[in-house]
């Protein structure tokens, strides 16, 4: 989440009045994240995000994402619910963006998370799946290994300024896992982003799932993969396999996995490594030196990337056979 672009009290208080949300007491920026322009919105009734899209996320893909999360939280998901203007639309406009308005989520992200808190994500990850399963909208995932070579094709000729033979690097890369991608596993909606800034928690217990703006139909199991990069790997980015196995845990305790998931978690593990390395990549080769919002360095992916091409099976995961 960051500010890109800035709302004046005046049209704040016009596109407020859409709504059946009370008075606006006070609103303010919210600083984190890349993707979109944010703001917490404060009323005489209950607090609000305020949120105008901007970069990658397309206009035409927030009827999927709006409706997702509607649907998810009638299922009894915890996450943001839209809401409606008072004539019953979930997206508006506000200083030139689309934009808007859902309920605000209490809790906390975890900067140093513990195997219980991999375990709960785990958990709250299956209920997502099995929740969505019957959302009628689908979206493909505009950055499965489908989309990754032509991501890289964007800055190629640039990739060595961000590390010395990255780009002969990645491109060994795409050609093993463009071959070896499990095409067949038990699929439907994924969050694909549950990083821990994305994940609320409340007095030790999960509190809800934020930003489903990458949301898709992909394999569930990449959708795992995408959280073992992401709260699995230590401050040295050494694998800590305890994590792991409590992340796989908390999943099982809600949908077991099947073999063909469990064999494809390396390579799934090592795609999901490449994808965060080439996004960053690009935002770090093409955001200009003075935007408001520095780039994530991506050079932690590609270490992590090393880490997985050394791991060859499920165990090493620690996640066990079917029982």
């Amino acid at each position: 989440m960051a500010v890109y672009t800035d709302v004046s009290d005046e049209d704040l208080e016009r596109f407020l009045s859409q709504f059946p949300v009370g008075t606006l007491v006070s609103f303010k920026g919210i600083a984190e994240g890349v993707e979109n322009s944010n703001y917490l919105i404060a009323t005489d009734d209950r607090n609000y995000i305020l949120t105008l899209y901007e970069r990658r996320v397309a206009e035409n893909d927030l009827p999927f994402f709006l409706g997702l999360i509607d649907h998810l939280a009638a299922k009894g998901l915890s996450c943001p619910t839209p809401v409606r203007t008072h004539s019953g639309e979930v997206l508006s406009r506000l200083a030139g963006r689309p934009a808007a308005l859902v309920t605000f989520l209490d809790g906390i992200w975890v900067r140093r998370p513990k195997a219980e808190h991999c375990h709960a994500l785990g958990r709250a990850m299956a209920e997502l799946h099995l929740a969505g399963a019957d959302f009628a909208m689908t979206r493909p995932n505009a950055l499965g290994v489908d989309g990754w070579r032509p991501l890289f094709e964007t800055f190629a000729d640039d990739a060595d300024q961000v590390r010395p033979a990255l780009g002969g690097q990645i491109e060994a890369e795409l050609s093993t896992l463009e071959e070896a991608w499990p095409r067949d596993l038990a699929s439907g909606v994924i969050h694909a982003d549950l990083f821990p800034d994305n994940v609320f928690f409340k007095s030790g217990e999960l509190s809800g799932l934020i930003d489903f703006y990458f949301a898709c139909n992909d394999a569930f199991a990449y959708d795992l993969a995408v959280s073992v990069n992401a709260w699995c790997f230590e401050t040295d980015l050494s694998f800590n396999v305890t994590k792991a196995r409590a992340m796989f845990d908390g999943y099982q305790s809600v949908r077991q996995l099947t073999d063909a998931e469990r064999q494809a978690m390396p390579t799934l593990a090592r795609g999901a490594a490449l994808r965060f390395l080439l996004t960053r990549a690009h935002d770090w080769i093409h955001t200009p030196k003075d935007a408001l919002v520095k780039p994530h360095d991506p050079i932690p992916f590609l270490r992590r990337l090393w880490t997985h091409r050394e791991m060859t099976s499920a165990a090493d995961y620690g996640l066990a056979a079917a029982p």
